[in-house]
Order: C-alpha cells, then sequence, then structure tokens
C-alpha cells in the first residue's frame, strides 16, 4: 500500500528538523575567525593531542624567547589561544615530518646554523656560536611525545642525527610505524641546481642501513625538493616530482616509471596542492591522488634570474589512482591558477582548499624584482570545498575568504572538533614587520585563524561508545546514538559514517601522513528513534592506514561528532598484530520504525546488510516500491509546498 499523507508530512518534517541550524552554535559557519598568535612564524604545523597545536619554525629573530635566544618553536593551546615557548636547538628550515607508530613525532633535516636576517654560518657545526645560538639542522632528526601537562620538549641530540644532510625531505609513515626519509638536499637553494648538492638517497627511521640512492631523485633535477611520496594500500609508493611519476616497490628496491603528469610541475616550489581523496569500503579502500594548480615551467627554467613573481599559476586539476589505473585524469579545474594551495580532508568527505598566491612560487630571495622577497604575488584569499562525489563540472563550491596572505610558510590542519587551523605566511629570510620595514608588501604573519565549515551551524551528534584504540581486524564495536544524535530523524542512520583521519604534518602545502579512512558499518535501530551503529575493525592492512594517532569521527548527515583520539594498531614501531577482518551483524530496523516511516504491512522485521563491501540488500519488491512511490509523492509535496 502506498505511504499516507501524514507519514509524507512527519518524514519531511522531520527532514525540515534535521537541516535546522542549532542556535547553541554562536560562531558562524562558513567563516574564518582569528583567535589568537603564534608565538612563531608557522612553518610547520602538526595536531598533537586533542588539545595541543605544535608549532616549527626556522631559526629567525622571532619575539618570543626562550632560554636567553629567540624562540623558534611553541605548543598552541586550542582551548585557551595561547602558546607556551619550546627549545629548539638547531635550525628546522624547511624540515620535513611524521608521527611515528607510538605516536612520536619526527622533525627531520634542515639547513645550516644563521646569523641576522638569514645570512648562512659556515663551519659552526654544533657549537652554537651564531647570534642565534642555534646549531647546523642539516642532519638533525628532532623528537617530541605530545602531552597537555606542558611537561613535554623538543629532543634535539645530535648523537641520534642523521649521516648525510637533507633540507627539504619528504617523510611517509610505513606499515611497521617506522619512517621513510627521501630526497633533499644538502645547501639549500631554490631548486636543486646542481648534482654536488642534490641529496638522492632514502633512509629510514629507526635506521634500517646505510642510505640508498633512488634513480628517480637523480633523473628529475632540478626540482626535486620535497617529493610527492605517498604509501598506497598495495604497499607500494607512488613518487612525483618534476614532471614525472614512479611505483617505488620500496621493500625490493625496485622503481617503475610511470606517464609524465599532465600540464604543469606540482612539487615544491611549484607546490601544488596534494591530497588523498577519502578511502572508504565503496571504493575498496583505493587511494586516488590529486594535485591542483603549480606552475608550469620547463627545467632549465628555474632559476633567479627572471621575474618569477610575474608567472601566473596553473590553474589544472588531476588525478590517478595508482593502484587501479596508471593513467591521470582531469579533474573540475580550480576557478583561478594558485600555487601554494593547501588541501585538508573533513570528515564529511569533501576536500577544503586554503592558501596560496595567483603569481609566482614558493621560495623568497633577494633579486631585485621580488615583491620584498618575495617570490610570489597576488595572494588568493578564497577558499574552496571540493566535493569528489559530486558530477563533473560542479565539483568546486566557495568556503569562506580570509583578510590574512596566507602564502610561503603558510599551514593548515583539521582540528577534533572538525574546524581547521591556519596560520604561517612568512616569505623572509628573517622576521619582518610593518614597523620594521614599511616598504615591504608581505610580513611575517603570527595570527591563527580557525576556519569554521558550513556544516558548523548543524545539530553536532554526540555518540557515546568512541574508541580510544583500533585494531587491524578482529572484532567489530558499537556506537550509541540518540534520536537527538541523529538530528531527530531515525532514517539519518542510513548517512551516519565511522571515519579516522589522519591529519599529517603541514608544511609547504603539503600534510605529510594525511589520510582519510571510513570504516565499515552496519546498524540496529530502535523504538525510542535511537541507533546502534556497528563498527568494523580497520582493514587487515597497515597500508590502507598506518599505526599511529588519529581522529575519529562519527559523522551523520554530513555533520561530525568531535573527534576521539585513537591509537592504530599496536601503540609501537614494528610489525603490528594482524587480525581476521571484521564480521559485521546484519543492518535491522525495528518494526515500530518501519511502520513510521515505511508503511509497515507486518513484517516482524527490516533485515538489509548495509555493510558498504558486501552491499547486499534482502528486502521484497512489494516494499521497494512503496519506498520509491512514497519518495516520489514526498518530493512533489514538498516542490508544491514551496511554491
Amino acid at each position: 500500500m502506498p505511504l499516507s499523507p501524514s507519514v509524507i508530512l512527519h518524514v519531511l518534517s522531520l527532514t525540515a528538523l534535521s537541516v535546522a541550524p542549532s542556535l547553541a552554535q554562536a560562531q558562524t559557519p562558513n567563516t574564518f575567525k582569528y583567535v589568537g598568535l603564534s608565538g612563531v612564524s608557522a612553518q610547520q604545523l602538526f595536531l598533537g593531542t586533542l588539545n595541543k597545536v605544535y608549532i616549527v619554525d626556522k631559526t629567525e629573530n622571532n619575539n618570543a624567547t626562550v632560554n636567553g635566544h629567540p624562540a623558534w618553536a611553541t605548543e598552541y593551546d586550542l582551548t585557551t589561544n595561547e602558546f607556551r615557548t619550546m627549545d629548539v636547538l638547531s635550525n628546522s628550515f624547511c624540515a620535513g615530518g611524521t608521527v611515528l607508530g607510538n605516536g612520536t613525532w619526527l622533525n627531520v633535516g634542515g639547513n645550516q646554523a644563521i646569523t641576522y636576517n638569514g645570512v648562512a654560518m659556515p663551519n659552526t657545526q654544533q657549537t652554537g656560536q651564531s647570534p642565534y645560538k642555534d646549531w647546523d639542522g642539516g642532519k638533525a632528526i628532532r623528537l617530541i611525545d605530545p602531552c597537555d601537562d606542558e611537561s613535554c620538549e623538543w629532543v634535539d641530540n645530535p648523537a641520534m642525527y642523521m649521516t648525510s644532510r637533507r633540507w627539504y625531505p619528504t617523510l611517509e609513515t610505513l606499515e611497521d610505524g617506522s619512517a621513510m626519509i627521501m630526497g633533499g638536499c644538502e645547501w639549500g637553494g631554490y631548486v636543486n641546481y646542481a648534482d654536488n648538492q642534490n641529496n638522492p638517497t632514502v633512509e629510514y627511521f629507526p635506521s634500517k642501513g646505510t642510505p640508498f640512492t633512488l634513480n628517480f631523485l637523480l633523473k628529475t633535477m632540478p626540482v626535486n625538493l620535497f617529493p610527492l611520496v605517498w604509501l598506497l594500500p598495495s604497499g607500494n609508493m607512488l613518487v612525483q616530482a618534476e614532471f614525472q611519476a614512479e611505483i617505488f616497490d620500496y621493500k625490493n628496491n625496485i622503481e617503475y616509471p610511470i606517464a609524465d603528469i599532465p600540464d604543469c610541475v606540482r612539487v615544491y616550489p611549484a607546490s601544488a596542492g596534494t591530497a588523498v581523496f577519502p578511502m572508504t569500503p565503496e571504493n575498496n579502500w583505493t587511494a586516488t591522488i590529486i594535485f591542483c594548480g603549480g606552475t608550469f615551467l620547463e627545467a632549465d627554467q628555474w632559476t633567479t634570474t627572471w621575474a618569477i613573481n610575474t608567472y601566473p599559476a596553473n590553474q589544472s586539476c588531476v588525478k590517478i589512482t595508482p593502484d587501479v589505473d596508471l593513467n591521470w585524469y582531469h579533474e573540475d579545474p580550480l576557478d583561478t591558477g594558485r600555487s601554494m594551495g593547501n588541501f585538508i580532508n573533513l570528515p564529511d568527505g569533501r576536500l577544503f582548499y586554503v592558501n596560496g598566491a595567483h603569481l609566482g612560487t614558493a621560495g623568497y630571495g633577494p633579486e631585485d624584482w621580488t615583491i620584498g622577497q618575495s617570490y610570489a604575488d597576488q595572494p588568493v584569499y578564497q577558499s574552496w570545498y571540493f566535493d569528489p562525489k559530486a558530477a563533473a563540472g560542479s565539483k568546486w563550491s566557495k568556503a569562506a575568504v580570509s583578510p590574512i596572505p596566507r602564502m610561503y610558510h603558510s599551514v593548515a590542519s583539521l582540528l577534533p572538533d572538525g574546524s581547521v587551523i591556519v596560520s604561517g605566511s612568512n616569505p623572509n629570510a628573517d622576521y619582518v614587520s610593518k614597523e620594521l620595514n614599511t616598504t615591504y608588501t608581505y610580513f611575517t604573519q603570527y595570527q591563527v585563524e580557525i576556519f569554521y565549515p558550513d556544516y558548523w551551524g548543524k545539530t553536532k551528534p554526540n555518540p557515546t561508545g568512541m574508541p580510544t584504540q583500533l585494531t587491524y581486524g578482529g572484532d567489530p564495536f558499537d556506537i550509541h546514538l540518540t534520536l537527538a544524535d541523529l538530528d531527530n530523524s531515525a532514517i539519518n542512520i542510513n548517512k551516519t559514517r565511522a571515519v579516522i583521519i589522519r591529519t599529517g604534518f603541514s608544511t609547504h602545502t603539503m600534510n605529510m601522513g594525511q589520510r582519510h579512512v571510513e570504516l565499515d558499518t552496519s546498524f540496529t535501530t530502535q523504538d525510542d528513534g535511537g541507533a546502534i551503529l556497528h563498527v568494523a575493525q580497520v582493514e587487515p592492512n597497515p597500508a590502507i592506514l598506518v599505526p599511529g594517532p588519529a581522529l575519529f569521527f562519527i559523522v551523520v548527515n554530513g555533520v561530525p561528532s568531535n573527534a576521539s583520539w585513537v591509537t592504530i594498531g599496536d601503540g609501537i614501531i614494528g610489525q603490528q598484530t594482524i587480525k581476521p577482518r571484521s564480521v559485521l551483524p546484519r543492518s535491522q530496523i525495528s518494526a515500530q520504525l518501519m511502520a513510521q516511516y515505511g508503511g509497515y504491512t507486518g513484517r516482524s522485521s527490516y533485515a538489509v546488510d548495509t555493510s558498504a563491501s558486501a552491499k547486499r540488500v534482502s528486502v521484497d519488491p512489494v516494499y521497494t516500491v512503496q519506498v520509491v512511490v512514497g519518495a516520489i509523492i514526498g518530493i512533489i509535496s514538498l516542490c508544491l509546498f514551496n511554491l
């Protein structure tokens, strides 16, 4: 029998309630808000706990001090919006970073000690003899175990340093929770101008032996600093630099060249925005990587003898799914060319795109054509959302406009409440303010902003049973949701997702190690309108999601809960425990809710396996027709009501 008008109106009223904004949320959705000062220029940033963000700068004359010299690192409190200065002894200029399987963060590489205005101090090594008392950071490995009680400090111990110098290295955490350290250069420069400064090697932390040469880093000179690297679910690596790309089987040290990336250079200093699309049960946890923007320059054009800051950035976007298809495909382009744009994975499955410039590239220098010292000009203030699931031609939608130029040395990261922290921008050799130099256009930015996405004004779910540790395979677990958590519409259980996000190490428009992984789920509804969400453990393949800390969200109809802090795997560096893949119970909708929402006709229960990996539905044809007809009538009624 068809759905009655009373049922249709009831469903429509609940749907209207589900999209009504919550008056308790004071912050305006889809806006930036200035919240505090970072203390040091935010060249590098990562989320260390639910309440603490860690910021690292290069050696320079910041206003904040620590132990008798300018500070180059801070711990930023998300509750008070105040910072605590921290001591980093060596020059962390353009270091890379990641988090290990045991929760320890790495900050790797840098450049030699400097004096005022960024002038290098040769041969000072680790003596701290420069005016800033900084050490040579080229071989540095700095470690921190984040904390909430302000007791943790950076460990910067030369006894733990690398055997070779790395400025602009890339790090990627591996299946055993250790880190791969790739590339960089010996002594710095805009690009790797000469073979004698290129560091084309790979090593590991903890060490797995002598560094070895990656031929790819020899072939991609001179544009191969901060090579773009992703661990794939297959256990191989996608590596991209200059126009070239390859699949790297790091376990067997075999390199497989693939087709060149289209349109332009994406790697630093062209600095395209890059990220991995959400890896979900629907796409069988495959990794699709997107690249947007960059700069079209041939290899022999990467010099500083011409006005780089007048050259327009590229606006194309391309993607590749290396474990499935080695071809490149175009995505919807940017609205305008952009270099130094930063992609952030949001819990609802979209990407947030922020920061950057329309002209020029990353970098700074003393050339007479620079804007002050900046190699870029015309900051792009408009941020955007990108929806990978939207139809072609409609994947981009406008987010908010920030009043602050965020160009070279800007950062961004997702926060546990689903907002995004944005800071940085310092295209200068040393700290520069309007008071110090009124002739400059672009200054050192200490301002910290929070971006509140468009889901901010909606009712936030408050589930119970949130986990603190997830295993690779094993028994599923239950999350409890009330009718209020489902935004007063029990049908939203069909639009509820369990999402893990590694927020990554943010620097130079990359968030090294950032991933969005959705877990498989099923559900059992209750007569009071609440539900139990049955959640599978992480797929028993650490290459999909490597060990270590991450954020766990429940997302109801596109609105994320506050995240819990979870440890993925065993919390160690080493071989992880692998269990059989989780087996979920079949989804069950109670008879009372069937009668309320679907015109129940006497069946004792509605059984449907909604686990996306199974994709099996058990329901009779009569009920299917009822639901389809009811939905059509509901849409027509809504249209008539709006008229």
